[in-house]
């Protein structure tokens, strides 16, 4: 239904996530009482958005009716427009469906199966979680978590993966914040400015993907890079483009949620009480923690997917050619599955039916490391780190597709375990 209501702000502002709680009442409206609703913006192509679970189950079962496409990331029409005139409109993994998703999911589906990721990264993903936590003890009893250490660690862990060596990290880093960066003042730029950068940063990514292949081509090292650099499509080596928009969307989308969700996840074990020492008191609840942290953070905001035909949810006809979105984080606190949702429970039952990585075809392919990596620092942090307080205010980043804490100012002690 179109609603006399302004809803629009909520899902095309970034800033909009930065006030968690007037978003969240927002959504719960929507909800209650609209739960499939029309965006019409100016300079922005109309929309439905989807904001309850089951409702978005539905859309993502339907992955026939409803695909992934160019127009997967919402974006206003001057974002789109800027992106085809400087040829930066990649068509990465997220944009693709049908055979063409099967067979380019399929070139690293057995890296990212959890026995498969447990095999080849599981002390490595231990080790990594060590050094971050030994990076906060370092740091003398305080730190900027979100930013000195939640940032750094998911993207080390993807970048071993990958085999790319750490002193590259930095340039992979600026590149990747570049590439995709967000509508925060402190991070990001305005349309026109991000396409006139983002031609020179798919260049600089460009020449290095293209170092990388070679170099594996020429000397296969049994890295994920190498799977990359010699992997065929119907028998043909991947392209250059196909290539750089796969190594891209590793490289970023294997970093930012996993950052955003160990941050979140980090400020409301502390403003939970009692909630950290139970965890090290009872570290088999660190898996259904996890979950939680999943539910509450919810890093990825929305994917958009597009009607191949007329399909009738609820009440409303949404018409072949129309954009759906799905919004995520509404979903992870329906009150219809999730009793009491915006209470952060690490004890929650179903915390496990959370969508924060979708459902069906396009489930992230990344899900299993995202749990490990968490899993591991947790377990890393409970054992070693005491009396944890947030010193300082929690500021979130600004941003409609993936967002998150950005700054997360803490106090602490680390255990005597001697």
């Amino acid at each position: 239904m179109t609603t006399d209501v302004d809803y629009s702000a909520m899902f095309t502002t970034g800033s909009a996530y930065v006030d968690q709680d007037n978003w969240h009442a927002m959504a719960a409206e929507l909800r209650r009482n609209q739960p499939v609703v029309r965006i019409e913006k100016d300079g922005w192509h109309p929309f439905w958005v989807v904001t309850r679970h089951s409702d978005v189950m539905e859309i993502e079962r339907q992955h026939e009716i409803f695909h992934n496409t160019m127009f997967t990331i919402l974006s206003s029409q001057e974002s789109i427009r800027l992106r085809r005139e400087t040829g930066t409109d990649v068509k990465t993994l997220v944009h693709m469906d049908g055979a063409e998703h099967t067979s380019y999911r399929g070139l690293t589906t057995d890296w990212f199966k959890a026995g498969a990721i447990r095999k080849t990264m599981g002390e490595t993903v231990k080790e990594l979680s060590r050094v971050y936590v030994d990076r906060m003890e370092q740091l003398s009893g305080s730190c900027d978590f979100a930013a000195e250490v939640a940032k750094w660690y998911p993207l080390r862990v993807i970048l071993s993966i990958l085999g790319v060596p750490e002193e590259d990290e930095p340039r992979i880093l600026r590149l990747a914040q570049q590439a995709f960066g967000t509508e925060d003042d402190e991070f990001g730029r305005d349309d026109a400015a991000a396409a006139q950068d983002m031609s020179g940063v798919l260049l600089e990514f460009m020449v290095y993907c293209n170092e990388l292949v070679e170099r594996r081509r020429k000397n296969p090292t049994g890295d994920l890079a190498s799977t990359l650099a010699n992997a065929t499509i119907d028998g043909e080596p991947l392209g250059v483009i196909e290539t750089l928009s796969y190594f891209m969307i590793l490289m970023t989308a294997g970093h930012d949620t996993t950052s955003g969700a160990l941050a979140g996840g980090l400020a409301a074990l502390i403003s939970t009480p009692g909630a950290l020492q139970r965890l090290h008191d009872e570290p088999a609840l660190i898996d259904n923690a996890v979950e939680e942290i999943l539910r509450w953070t919810s890093p990825v905001r929305t994917f958009v997917r597009v009607a191949q035909q007329d399909y009738v949810l609820h009440d409303v006809t949404i018409k072949a050619g129309d954009w759906v979105v799905l919004s995520y984080p509404s979903a992870n606190r329906d009150e219809t599955v999730f009793d009491d949702p915006f209470r952060f429970d690490i004890t929650r039952a179903n915390a496990s039916r959370s969508l924060a990585f979708g459902f069906g075809k396009h489930f992230c392919l990344g899900a299993q490391l995202a749990r490990m990596e968490l899993r591991a620092f947790l377990s890393e942090l409970v054992s070693r780190v005491d009396n944890i307080e947030i010193s300082g205010p929690v500021q979130h980043s600004a941003g409609h597709i993936v967002s998150g804490v950005k700054h997360l100012p803490i106090s602490y002690t680390m255990r005597d375990n001697t």
